[in-house]
């Protein structure tokens, strides 16, 4: 479904797709960039709108929506929305209680050496140990919050870029900017990423001047190739069970390097 645009950022991708729903909840497969919510008091199109349009019918009738996981901007795939209080309540306990379990595929630089490893470095906003520009900029530090992430690689191929590999990703907590950070300290940041990839300095220029063809040449990607593919979650006693198939920009990268991929 295709978000309205009235005064679009920059860059939007306004569109969601519906992976499973019942009464009482809803999850969609998000594009991506698109914010999930409004914020800042800009006027931009977002996905709770979306979603309100679509269950228009049911909200005139009393269904209140509630997000219950949240994606970065740039951060593509499953998110999980309540349709009234009592689903709200139930589903924010069990994501207080870690009882969701969320993969991700995330496309990085590098080949890893390990086929699956566990990161375990604890994080904190950098500003506040250390300078940076960059308000919501992360960074592993020992004085840093607990957050465990397991990688697996599923595959890596050689590109006229460099060695890239996709990487499944399941975060064992939920801190702000886990996998990038996680991926990030092991010396395999995601591609496109501006804040953690080859410099902030893309971020800065982004948000400045937009996208150019020098920013394409260090990122390769408009976005960060983070997607949310799998997401389960108990509720009233069963466990439900959502999956995303990569999004069109992440496949086409894959597809153009299939040929020379190595394992």
């Amino acid at each position: 479904m295709w978000i309205p645009i009235s005064d679009a950022p920059i860059s939007c991708f306004p569109h969601f797709e519906v992976a499973a729903e019942s009464g009482d909840w809803i999850v969609v497969d998000k594009g991506a960039p698109l914010i999930v919510h409004p914020s800042n008091g800009k006027k931009e199109p977002n996905l709770l709108e979306g979603v309100e349009a679509l269950l228009s019918y049911e909200i005139a009738n009393g269904a209140s929506l509630s997000l219950v996981n949240r994606l970065d901007r740039e951060t593509s795939g499953l998110t999980l929305i309540a349709k009234n209080k009592a689903a709200a309540r139930q589903l924010g306990r069990a994501m207080q209680r870690r009882l969701m379990h969320k993969e991700y595929l995330a496309v990085v630089q590098g080949w890893p050496e390990w086929t699956e490893t566990t990161c375990t470095a604890p994080i904190l906003r950098q500003g506040d140990v250390a300078e940076s520009r960059i308000w919501v900029k992360q960074a592993v530090h020992p004085a840093g919050k607990a957050c465990t992430t397991v990688f697996r690689t599923e595959r890596a191929w050689n590109t006229p870029h460099g060695p890239l590999a996709l990487v499944r990703c399941i975060p064992e907590t939920g801190r702000m900017h886990q996998i990038r950070v996680h991926l990030a300290h092991l010396g395999h940041p995601i591609i496109g990423d501006k804040i953690y990839g080859p410099s902030e300095e893309c971020y800065l220029e982004y948000i400045q001047r937009g996208w150019s063809r020098e920013l394409e040449e260090q990122l390769l990607l408009p976005r960060h190739a983070l997607h949310a593919c799998r997401l389960e979650f108990p509720f009233d006693e069963k466990v439900f069970t959502a999956e995303a198939p990569l999004p069109e920009d992440m496949r086409k990268l894959l597809e153009v390097q299939k040929e020379n991929s190595v394992r």
